[in-house]
């Protein structure tokens, strides 16, 4: 019985072409850079280690869709037996491509030819500032009660937060054509980590909290540094410092 999540897909689209049966539309979610393009080479690759014919992995590279999406969410708890605690706002971008037919219909669904600029906005401002909040509280507070919805009650915590924002984030992103949705986009999440109905807490944003930097943090840096983009950097370079 396969254990990994690609594995599993594998014996799935691996028993749909044994059975004759129709190609299918996979659209991954993991905050991954061309996350339908990795899941596709990784389930491929499998598929040549379990030595399948090769009409079978036409199948599951050429005939199936592997699509990029983006899911933009905050879910704060799970719910026993199954369901989670969520916000209001959501988005599910995603990556438009030949013979791509959406699931379904919905205000949050937008299908868009390039969902780059929606995963930096997410990437770099909304799970950045989570990581940059986080880090304050690991090395400060460390309080296991220490939630988002507390945080952005104290003004001081607040402001550092809008410091970073202003002076570090929003001038990258404005090289990059992105001033006016950034700003818009800042707005939103200012919003979003101040919801009183989430306890999102602060130790559970801080889990892996080394490999989210190095995603978050050392990555955009490393975007700014490729459009050559002379911007103060030193909060971002305190939390790095700090791995």
């Amino acid at each position: 019985m396969p254990r990994s999540f690609p594995a599993k897909i594998l014996r799935l689209l691996s028993r749909r072409f044994e059975a004759g049966a129709e190609p299918v539309t996979l659209l991954p979610c993991e905050l991954v850079s061309g996350n339908g393009a990795v899941l596709r080479k990784i389930v491929g690759e499998l598929a040549r280690r379990w030595r399948l014919g090769a009409d079978s992995i036409g199948f599951i590279e050429n005939e199936c869709l592997w699509v990029d999406s983006l899911v933009d969410r905050i879910v704060s708890q799970p719910l026993d037996p199954i369901g989670a605690v969520a916000e209001p706002y959501a988005l599910w971008a995603i990556g438009d491509r030949a013979g791509f037919v959406a699931p379904c219909a919905h205000p949050a669904i937008k299908v868009v030819a390039d969902i780059a600029p929606y995963e930096r906005l997410k990437l770099f401002v909304l799970n950045l500032g989570h990581s940059y909040l986080a880090d304050h509280w690991r090395v400060s507070d460390g309080s296991a009660q220490a939630n988002m919805r507390k945080i952005m009650a104290d003004d001081e915590s607040r402001a550092r937060l809008l410091e970073l924002y202003d002076e570090e984030i929003i001038p990258v992103f404005a090289a990059a054509g992105m001033e006016r949705e950034v700003r818009a986009y800042i707005g939103e999440v200012m919003e979003r980590f101040a919801n009183p109905f989430l306890d999102h807490r602060l130790a559970e944003i801080a889990i892996n909290h080394a490999a989210k930097v190095e995603r978050r943090m050392v990555a955009f840096l490393a975007w700014a540094d490729s459009m050559m983009v002379d911007a103060p950097r030193r909060r971002l370079e305190t939390v790095i410092g700090r791995l």
